[in-house]
């Protein structure tokens, strides 16, 4: 249930998948995230942190550690059922509960 909470939160799920297989400063970071606010973008790196999913690097950036890898590896088949999820949707008829003809 922790993790739930932890991944419920507004913008932590987009963090952790914006650092997938990179490093990424304050800024650049916020700038992917669609601008949040930096106070907002400041505590979910604390909760992260804490959390060992994420860690700064020696040039003050930000990464992903062993566990936040897991983390995304695993929320890669969520990224996947939701691609599916959308083309299922898309194939509905407006108002409709079946697919398009």
């Amino acid at each position: 249930m922790a993790a739930l909470d932890l991944f419920g939160r507004r913008w932590t799920l987009r963090i952790l998948w914006e650092l997938r297989g990179r490093t990424l400063g304050f800024r650049p970071l916020q700038q992917q995230c669609d601008g949040m606010s930096s106070s907002v973008l400041q505590q979910r790196l604390t909760e992260l942190q804490e959390a060992q999913l994420v860690e700064r690097d020696t040039e003050d950036g930000y990464r992903l550690t062993a566990l936040g890898k897991e983390a995304c590896d695993e929320l890669r088949g969520l990224h996947r059922w939701s691609e599916r999820w959308a083309t299922a949707l898309d194939q509905m008829p407006p108002g409709g509960s079946g697919p398009k003809p």
